[in-house]
C-alpha cells in the first residue's frame, strides 16, 4: 500500500496532516456539541467486494496519541465500513449498511461499553477481531432499529444484548502500551487466524478472523457506543476540551505468503 493513496474523511473540523519524515497526523478540535471525525482509509469510492485486503496481509506501524485517554475513540487496522459512512463526501459511493466485520486495534474511552464478547473488556485500547452473520440489508436493517427499540426497555435488555452478541463471534484483549507514548504495532491477519503485537512482542492470538475483503483505516473522533445489558444499546457523542491526535509513522500494508 502506497501511504498517498489514502484519502482523508474529515468531519466537525478533523484534520490530516501527511509529511514523508514526521509521517501522519489525525486530529480533532475542541468541540462542545456534534461530531469531528479524522480518518484515512484506501477504500473511498469502491464497493464493499472490491476492498482491498485479504488474508495473508500484514501491517506495521509506529503509533501514538496526545492523551493517556482521549475521549472517543481512535486506532487502526481493516473493517468493512459497516454503517454507511461514505453516503456523503466527495468521490463516495453509495452503500447500504452491513453486518460490522473489523480485526485492528481499537480504543475506546468511557462511557464507550461495548464489546461482543460477553464479560469483555467494554472499553480502553485493545486488539479486537469482530466476525458477524452477514444478512441482506433487507433483514439487517430492520432487524437493527428492532433491536434499538427493544433495548431501550430496561426489562427487555436482558434478553436483547445477549441475542445481537450471538450475531458475530469476537476476540478482544486489552493492551499494556501506553496511548502517550510511541510502540511498533503489528497485525499478521491469515485465513487460518490472527496475531497482534507490541513492540515485537505477541499481546494477542485470534482463530476468529472477520469475513473479506476489507479496507484499511486509522481515525480519530469523539463517539461512543453502547452494548451492554445494564445500559442497552446506544450511540453518542463527547466534549472534547482541547485538541486530540493520532500520530502514525513507518505505516506498512503488504500482502504476505
Amino acid at each position: 500500500m502506497d501511504v498517498r493513496d489514502l484519502k482523508p474523511h474529515l468531519l466537525g473540523g478533523g484534520r490530516v496532516e501527511m509529511d514523508e519524515v514526521d509521517g501522519i497526523r489525525l486530529s480533532i478540535p475542541p468541540t462542545t456539541d456534534g461530531y469531528a471525525d479524522s480518518q484515512l482509509d484506501d477504500y473511498r469510492g469502491l464497493s464493499r467486494r472490491d476492498f482491498p485486503w485479504k488474508p495473508p496481509t500484514t501491517l506495521r506501524l509506529r503509533a501514538r496519541a496526545s492523551h493517556p485517554s482521549p475521549p472517543g475513540t481512535l486506532g487502526f487496522g481493516f473493517w468493512n465500513d459497516p454503517f454507511g459512512f461514505s453516503l456523503t463526501g466527495a468521490g463516495s459511493l453509495r452503500r447500504f449498511p452491513a453486518a460490522p466485520q473489523a480485526i485492528w486495534f481499537f480504543y475506546g474511552s468511557p462511557p464507550n461499553d461495548f464489546s461482543f464478547v460477553e464479560g469483555g473488556p467494554g472499553s480502553g485500547w485493545k486488539a479486537a477481531v469482530l466476525r458477524s452473520i452477514r444478512y441482506p440489508a433487507a433483514v439487517l436493517v430492520p432487524g437493527a432499529a428492532a433491536a434499538f427499540a427493544l433495548a431501550s426497555l430496561p426489562l427487555m435488555r436482558k434478553w436483547v444484548v445477549p441475542l445481537v452478541r450471538r450475531q458475530a463471534a469476537a476476540t478482544e484483549v486489552l493492551l499494556e502500551a501506553p496511548l502517550m507514548e510511541w510502540h511498533e504495532y503489528a497485525l499478521t491477519w491469515r485465513s487460518s487466524g490472527a496475531v497482534f503485537e507490541v513492540d515485537g512482542q505477541v499481546v494477542a492470538e485470534s482463530r476468529i478472523v472477520p469475513h473479506e475483503p476489507l479496507g484499511f483505516v486509522a481515525w480519530i473522533d469523539n463517539q461512543y457506543a453502547v452494548l451492554s445489558e445494564a445500559r442497552g444499546l446506544s450511540f453518542g457523542l463527547l466534549r472534547t476540551e482541547a485538541e486530540h491526535w493520532l500520530e502514525i509513522q513507518d505505516l506498512r500494508v503488504e500482502r504476505v505468503k
